[in-house]
């Protein structure tokens, strides 16, 4: 078994770079073909990752959405979502998000070893709370994920999970479509914050496709020498 999974990013930004706007509504920047493909992307994996803040922020189900990949995971003898897994630094989590309600997936959240104790307060009927050390050991949640069995693992954001996977080179994949619009505003989150990253303009991430799909366009990276291999 490997060290740790196969790790897919996968984000949708404007032109300009950002994952949302400053208002308080989300911000659609994929279309309907899209959001297939990502259905489809999630669908193959065995666990699906966001940070705390997402689920605050959006309340994702993180659940397959067609039947039909549904019940060809349950003929596999797999739940028919992948595991739903979260990192947390503080433990501030709701028990009445649907990442915790929503579907029959485990549920798996690790928090920092300070906001442990909170985190199985709020929530740990609902999941199964690991100390991922002080601060969160991304390296130690991925180890303990393929100690679990999960092989794929798709990282679905935020900007600070996507900034820690990229800067750390723990990721192997990325998806990154772009829609064909500008956000230009600075109080919105972006992509990625600050960081060390091992692509640089001399050490440059390679281009593995590039697929138009309606209005916006799928940039797929190879950011490993694991890529494809799952």
């Amino acid at each position: 078994m490997s060290e740790r999974p196969y790790v897919l990013l996968s984000c949708a930004v404007s032109i300009d770079g950002y994952i949302d706007d400053a208002s308080e509504n989300r911000l659609l920047l994929s279309d309907d073909a899209d959001f297939d493909r990502v259905d489809a992307e999630r669908a193959a994996c065995d666990a699906v990752l966001v940070g705390s803040a997402t689920i605050r922020a959006d309340d994702p189900r993180l659940a397959v959405r067609s039947q039909a990949r549904r019940d060809a995971r349950l003929a596999r003898g797999l739940p028919a979502t992948p595991a739903k897994v979260t990192v947390t630094g503080s433990g501030e989590l709701d028990a009445g998000a649907r990442f915790f309600t929503s579907g029959d997936a485990e549920k798996i959240v690790y928090a920092a070893s300070p906001a442990l104790g909170r985190a199985r307060r709020r929530v740990g009927g609902a999941a199964d709370v690991v100390d991922a050390g002080d601060p969160v050991d991304l390296a130690r949640v991925l180890a303990d994920l393929a100690g679990r069995g999960v092989a794929r693992l798709m990282v679905e954001g935020g900007s600070s999970v996507h900034t820690q996977f990229l800067s750390r080179g723990l990721a192997d994949e990325l998806h990154l479509v772009v829609a064909p619009f500008f956000v230009g505003d600075s109080r919105a989150p972006r992509f990625v914050g600050d960081g060390s990253f091992p692509w640089t303009s001399e050490r440059r991430a390679r281009l593995a496709g590039v697929t138009p799909i309606g209005d916006v366009v799928l940039l797929r990276y190879a950011l490993s020498e694991r890529y494809g291999a799952a």
